[in-house]
């Protein structure tokens, strides 16, 4: 070897060893904001908005099938975002249409989707394995947003928790109710979600509704998903890197059991140590990747 090549050689040695590791390059695609549910502070629906292209460029489906009134619902959405600016249709579809070419081409030029809420369940059967749903996905693929309260956060996530759940030894199918008195195994039904965020499951109307051991339960016999608990008036942010912020009036839990100690899946008990608990009031950040939180500075 040459003394030049063993001065290049050298200094591309240099190089390897003094350059700090690159976080991997941010994925292409768009934002997903999720609202806990109850009002909708203006920001946030303006922040919305702004995601999608702003005023005068902003063309927004609102998806309000989640709804036991859904015409009604989506025409309140629909005119909510039309005075901040955006061109918005309504697209209240059965499994049918959900199935049509035509219809999922309605999405093209799309730049942003909101679910609204009402009750999950009605809502994933129509979407699952269809043409439209892969549309709304390639709405953020292109840089779009898609964004939902409620039972439209509930089903952003690969899995999802219906609302049902069971009284160990006493229920043979699922009942619904605002209190979950234990934790505990086989308690609470989760089910294939729409699949916009992955690596981690979804709660709504968190605090609010006191459900922390509905997600705990959920996230001890899963470990691989981290647990988001939304409060309402509250939006989780994902960003375009997959990193979040927390956005509105209140805060979000995280529940991160993926190192934890959990009791082994054939014990009658469900229990845990070493479980990272967040809680991330509006302007915090968490990285899902690593796992670190930003607290707010104020």
């Amino acid at each position: 070897m040459t003394d030049r090549s063993l001065s290049l050689a050298l200094v591309g040695l240099v190089l390897l060893v003094t350059l700090p590791a690159l976080r991997p390059a941010p994925a292409a695609g768009g934002h997903l904001l999720i609202v806990g549910g109850g009002e909708q502070p203006p920001d946030l629906v303006s922040h919305f908005v702004e995601l999608a292209g702003g005023s005068g460029k902003a063309k927004i489906a609102v998806v309000p099938m989640a709804s036991s009134e859904p015409v009604e619902t989506g025409k309140e959405k629909a005119d909510e975002l039309a005075g901040l600016g955006a061109k918005v249709m309504v697209l209240n579809l059965n499994h049918d249409q959900a199935m049509s070419d035509s219809v999922a081409h309605l999405l093209d030029d799309v730049t942003g989707v909101w679910f609204t809420g009402g009750d999950q369940t009605r809502l994933t059967p129509v979407l699952l394995g269809t043409p439209a749903l892969r549309a709304i996905q390639a709405v953020r693929d292109r840089g779009g947003v898609i964004g939902g309260t409620s039972a439209g956060a509930a089903i952003m996530s690969d899995s999802m928790i219906t609302g049902n759940q069971y009284r160990a030894g006493v229920d043979t199918v699922g009942y619904y109710d605002d209190e979950f008195p234990t934790i505990g195994r086989r308690t609470i039904e989760v089910v294939p979600g729409l699949g916009f965020l992955h690596g981690a499951i979804v709660d709504q109307h968190f605090i609010r509704r006191e459900r922390q051991n509905r997600l705990l339960s959920v996230v001890l016999e899963r470990p691989t998903l981290v647990g988001v608990g939304i409060d309402e008036s509250t939006a989780l942010e994902v960003e375009p890197d997959g990193r979040w912020e927390v956005r509105g009036a209140g805060s979000v839990m995280v529940y991160d059991a993926r190192h934890a100690r959990i009791t082994p899946a054939g014990a009658p008990l469900l229990g845990a140590s070493g479980i990272q608990v967040a809680v991330l009031p509006t302007g915090s950040r968490f990285d899902p990747q690593s796992g670190t939180a930003v607290l707010a500075p104020r």
